[in-house]
């Protein structure tokens, strides 16, 4: 149904991203080095169900249009080079703050934890465009339902995202302390995810393949 070439392009711009440092990294940092592991993991729970949300309305709304308007691939596509190129511009432009030296931050309750992870996600820009431009590229109409391969993938995506921010946040106390006493290191992180982004998008802009008009 899905391609191994969809799943493993699905996982290297889900890598790619959620190694950016965005509101979802610095929440949660911010709450596993101020409130502990537990407060992390907690907010990581909003952070998941915000993923779903976007997860289910886009493709829903998405499989219709996409196998509507086949047009809109080539639209997609730029928009999905644009933003990854955006991305690459932002970690490597000089200037900017480690995430991992958040300001303090109040103690919460589990539950207002959990909500302020789910609003941080579902007010984050970031995840919608990836839905929305990024994920639909890599469907192809020829693989058969559109809808199916649309949740799959983005299954891709999740588990991934997940995986990478829970490790973050169970070792945020411990990473702090390192890279407070190696700014070149992170320095050099920055730089080489920029690259790695930035040659993902002029790889995505340069694609000349289409989808196959449904029949």
């Amino acid at each position: 149904m899905v391609e191994l070439s969809g799943v493993l392009g699905v996982a290297l711009v889900a890598l790619g991203m959620v190694l950016t440092p965005g509101p979802n990294m610095i929440y949660l940092v911010s709450r596993s080095i101020t409130q502990g592991r537990r407060a992390g993991v907690v907010s990581l729970g909003g952070v998941a169900v915000g993923f779903l949300v976007y997860l289910l309305a886009t493709n829903l709304g998405l499989s219709v249009v996409f196998l509507a308007v086949p047009e809109l691939y080539v639209a997609v596509k730029l928009a999905g080079a644009g933003y990854l190129a955006y991305l690459a511009w932002s970690a490597l432009r000089p200037g900017g703050i480690s995430v991992f030296a958040p300001k303090e931050m109040p103690h919460d309750s589990a539950r207002r934890l959990f909500t302020m992870g789910l609003m941080t996600n579902l007010l984050n820009p970031k995840i919608a465009i990836m839905y929305l431009s990024l994920i639909p590229q890599f469907i192809s109409l020829e693989a058969g339902n559109v809808l199916l391969q649309g949740f799959l993938l983005g299954s891709v995506q999740i588990a991934v995202a997940l995986t990478v921010n829970l490790c973050i946040v169970l070792a945020a106390g411990a990473i702090a302390v390192f890279l407070a006493r190696r700014p070149s290191w992170l320095r050099a992180q920055r730089y080489l995810m920029g690259t790695a982004l930035g040659l993902l998008a002029v790889s995505v802009a340069m694609d000349s393949s289409a989808p196959a008009t449904s029949g």
